[in-house]
């Protein structure tokens, strides 16, 4: 299956999303802000990355627009996982170059389904 970076500042949350997609057979690397999650996405190169957007020493929007302006990254699907469902946040997720909002709460199986969506979006996008 896929490899997929949670990038996600609380513990509690990270876990459930872990536990979810590992149970859906993805290989789940996780980090505690976008500092973090940047360092790894370098590093690690994963098919997706799904973060939150606001955490500590650097934002999901600073983490995304960092990824899609690095030609080695800039082709990783991002996607935000949010509590604020405003339209102007929702929008500047989008500009930031996010492929999809996802917003909490969610249910783990949804968010799965969600998961599998946006890869299969994503691979056949890299063969067109």
């Amino acid at each position: 299956m896929a490899k997929i970076l949670i990038v996600e500042d609380e513990r509690d949350i990270r876990d459930l999303i872990m536990f979810t997609l590992r149970i859906g057979g993805h290989d789940v690397l996780t980090a505690s802000n976008g500092e973090e999650g940047w360092q790894l996405t370098q590093q690690e190169m994963p098919d997706l990355i799904l973060s939150d957007v606001r955490m500590p020493k650097m934002t999901g929007y600073e983490l995304c627009r960092t990824v899609k302006a690095t030609p080695k990254t800039q082709h990783i699907p991002v996607v935000f996982l949010s509590a604020k469902g405003q339209d102007s946040e929702v929008q500047a997720g989008y500009e930031a170059g996010a492929l999809d909002y996802i917003l909490k709460p969610f249910a783990p199986d949804q968010l799965l389904l969600r998961v599998t969506e946006i890869l299969a979006k994503a691979k056949a996008k890299d063969k067109s």
